[in-house]
């Protein structure tokens, strides 16, 4: 069955870095985009970055460039984000996103999602 599986959260002070990864199985991974999303609470989900099929273009939530770096491994079946600059306001859940348009069909499968918590 289809499975993402996050890992990498956890508790950083403000100022430092996480990598974010999610394990992807399930599904030919290869021809997804994948996305990173988050949700801090109170609040709605909202598009961290995204990346291309093959990783030949990516985008960014304003509020996120040249602070956070997503990539994607496609023979490990992963996907990363690397997260640097961390801020209080970037505590949230972060989840990883795969979709894939067949005709009319969309395909999109979510993760559990993992914990990121900036403070001191």
């Amino acid at each position: 069955q289809v499975q993402l599986v996050e890992s990498g959260g956890g508790l950083v002070q403000p100022g430092g870095s996480l990598r974010l990864s999610c394990a992807a199985s399930g599904f030919t991974f290869s021809s997804y985009t994948m996305s990173w999303y988050r949700q801090a609470p109170g609040k709605e989900r909202e598009l961290v970055a995204a990346i291309t099929s093959t990783g030949g273009s990516t985008n960014y939530a304003d509020s996120m460039k040249g602070r956070f770096t997503i990539s994607r491994d496609n023979n490990k079946n992963t996907v990363y984000l690397q997260t640097n600059s961390l801020k209080p306001e970037d505590t949230a859940v972060y989840y990883c996103n795969a979709e894939r348009v067949v005709g009319l069909k969309l395909y999109d499968y979510w993760g559990q999602g993992t914990q990121v918590t900036v403070s001191s």
